[in-house]
């Protein structure tokens, strides 16, 4: 089956003693189980199959077991694509390991397919000698012709390279359902529990949890819940029973720091992440918000979140979304606004007003393929020079971004610190490929978080010609050289408003040359004084700094795979550095100082090299890009092979000399 093992095969129940309940499953027979260090799993159906319920189900118990996991949904760009096609495979790979993991994994050990779309999609990326099951009821002549079979992929030999198992799934699961008087049609549906009974008995997964969540879910649809049960334990017993697999298979725990987990996705840490900060600043959390993909589930999340006196609005565009955040900002409350990147483009306007009038706001990009509408569910990091400079005029802005799907939590109140600080809007870009993963997260302890609390105007702050006191909007902190927060309605600090240009400190509306120009370099060095407040970075370069002859230069969801793969090129022996970015504008005050300290930079990014042109301008360094633009996330070989050949360049021309 899987090719990691860290073991000899075993004689044990099939649960370890823990996965099942006699009371659930009954009596269990002796089997053969090997333990794994690792498996990659890859659910995949069509769009109605549930296999995104599926594979987040089975990463949840996974995940309560004890196990590292990581994740990579993969919707397809149809909402309705027609049944049994290619357009419409929906995927979910999860990774488990008994160690700490950083990618979802390069490539499937197991895919189980719901039909020959589903496999014709997906059988490409199982190595040699990996395991494939499938819904053998499904391949019937109509629905391989959809899939754009000539034969029977089952019988015509093309998997012979490959462990296939044959498992009737719907049939099995009409039968147990006839029980719970679901109508055929109705219980079809519930094959995906099937499919999830059935990997939960291969891999020894805990059962309950699984029979709880599906009581819970499905309470007010009493047959629905009757006939997924049905389902679920009919897979279950079917791997126990049929004898079709040798053995099963378990992975033991990780050894996790101590504390309480969850699973988290990117979305939902970041939607969390806006409620800690609004409450660690003391103000009321307003979303403005347009629903788009990958973004929409943080509206969703914050939508539910009330009780934490928050408040959604679901505007009837892009730029009503924002500028109503923006008014929120103006009224004294945490306004924040999501989107991805074809909203980003109809929010400039405002951003570019809210860095004129310098309150602070929280535009979140959660990054997809582009441009226009381009790939709807398909990650890409395209959006970072536009989030630099996609506005008229001269209008910088902070950005920073996430690595990880547990990172957003964190990365959200970095973000709101900067804003209150500085009262500047800040872009955070995410991608779908965080927004939709998940990976286990320890919560944090709330009292270690940052205190980010900021004080409003509360009395005028300058004296008038005739020694009367004033309130000037525009007068700046001598530090951060941000500007007052006056909430409307305060008595004596009524100001102007608006996206003409200001008059520094008194906030008249000023058409003078020398005060533009004045108030460009005003708005330009707050922004370049956020680097004061940011960490010096720290390489992760085993021989200290400059010791390694290359650096790989990451940001946002790069991190994952770079990592692993530096990991991999270090395995073999060989050195290599590591830096990763969370904060791309302004830089990181010691960034320059750390780039020219290695003779070879290499900078992986799903786009065409938008962070290597930056540094090179910035720092006059030799950034080579990387890139990958195919609407997934790199794989850790690739980053493995990318060092490595820089490597052998750089022996080469040793030599050569």
């Amino acid at each position: 089956m899987p090719a990691s093992t860290s073991g000899t095969a075993t004689t044990a129940d099939a649960t370890n003693g823990a996965a099942t309940t006699g009371d659930d499953l009954g009596e269990h027979r002796e089997h053969s189980t090997v333990e794994l260090d690792r498996v990659v799993i890859r659910f995949a159906g069509d769009s109605g199959d549930g296999m995104q319920l599926t594979g987040s189900q089975f990463t949840t118990v996974s995940s309560l077991f004890g196990n590292d996991t990581a994740t990579l949904p993969d919707f397809p760009a149809e909402i309705r694509a027609p049944a049994g096609t290619l357009a419409g495979v929906s995927a979910f790979q999860v990774h488990i390991s008994d160690h700490d993991i950083l990618t979802p994994g390069d490539a499937p050990n197991v895919l189980v397919a719901m039909n020959p779309a589903a496999l014709k999609a997906n059988v490409a990326a199982v190595p040699s000698g990996g395991t494939v099951i499938v819904n053998v009821d499904s391949f019937d002549e109509r629905s391989l012709e959809k899939a754009g079979y000539a034969a029977n992929p089952l019988a015509d030999g093309s998997l012979s390279s490959l462990r296939v198992y044959e498992v009737p799934m719907t049939s099995l699961t009409l039968e147990v359902c006839k029980e719970a008087g679901v109508k055929p049609r109705d219980a079809e549906r519930s094959k995906n529990f099937f499919a999830l009974g059935l990997v939960t008995w291969l891999y020894s997964r805990p059962v309950d949890p699984t029979i709880e969540w599906i009581a819970k879910r499905f309470a007010d649809k009493p047959q629905v819940l009757d006939a997924n049960s049905r389902a679920y334990k009919a897979g279950y017993h079917f791997g126990e029973t049929a004898e079709l697999f040798e053995s099963n298979y378990q992975v033991r725990p990780a050894a996790l720091a101590p504390g309480t987990y969850t699973d988290v996705t990117g979305n939902t840490a970041l939607a969390w992440g806006l409620i800690a900060a609004a409450r660690l600043a003391g103000l009321p959390l307003f979303l403005g918000s347009y629903p788009i993909t990958p973004a929409s589930d943080i509206l969703h999340e914050l939508s539910k979140q009330k009780h934490f006196g928050v408040r959604t609005l679901q505007a009837e565009d892009e730029i009503a979304g924002i500028g109503a955040a923006l008014g929120a900002a103006f009224g004294g409350s945490l306004g924040v606004t999501t989107t991805s990147g074809p909203g980003l483009d109809l929010k400039s306007e405002t951003i570019g007003l809210a860095v004129n009038l310098e309150l602070p706001l929280l535009v979140v990009d959660i990054q997809r393929g582009g441009p226009s509408t381009g790939l709807p569910t398909k990650t890409e990091q395209s959006d970072l020079l536009h989030a630099m400079y996609g506005r008229h005029g001269e209008a910088p802005v902070p950005v920073v971004a996430p690595g990880r799907p547990s990172q957003c939590f964190e990365v959200a109140i970095e973000a709101a610190r900067i804003a209150l600080a500085y009262r500047t809007p800040v872009i955070i870009l995410s991608d779908g490929y965080l927004a939709n993963g998940s990976e286990p997260w320890r919560l944090p302890d709330v009292e270690a978080l940052p205190d980010i609390h900021v004080d409003f105007a509360t009395e005028p702050n300058h004296e008038g010609p005739e020694g009367d006191p004033e309130f000037w909007p525009y007068l700046r902190d001598p530090e951060t050289l941000a500007r007052p927060w006056a909430v409307p309605g305060t008595p004596g600090l009524e100001h102007r408003i608006g996206g003409l240009e200001k008059a520094d400190g008194s906030g008249s509306v000023a058409y003078d040359p020398a005060n533009h120009e004045r108030m460009v370099h005003l708005r330009a060095e707050k922004i370049a004084r956020v680097a004061a407040s940011i960490p010096p970075v720290e390489v992760d370069d085993p021989a200290g700094l400059g010791g390694a002859p290359l650096l790989v230069l990451g940001w946002g969801s790069t991190y994952g795979a770079i990592a692993a793969g530096v990991r991999r090129v270090r395995a073999r022996g060989l050195q290599v550095a590591h830096l990763h970015l969370v904060h791309l504008n302004p830089f990181p005050p010691n960034l320059g100082e750390v780039l020219r300290a290695y003779r070879l930079l290499l900078v992986p990014e799903a786009n065409l090299g938008q962070l290597a042109r930056l540094v090179r301008a910035e720092y006059l360094v030799d950034a080579r890009p990387l890139s990958k633009v195919q609407g997934v996330p790199f794989k850790a070989a690739e980053i493995e092979n990318a060092v490595l050949a820089m490597l052998g360049e750089e022996g080469e021309e040793v030599e050569s000399r």
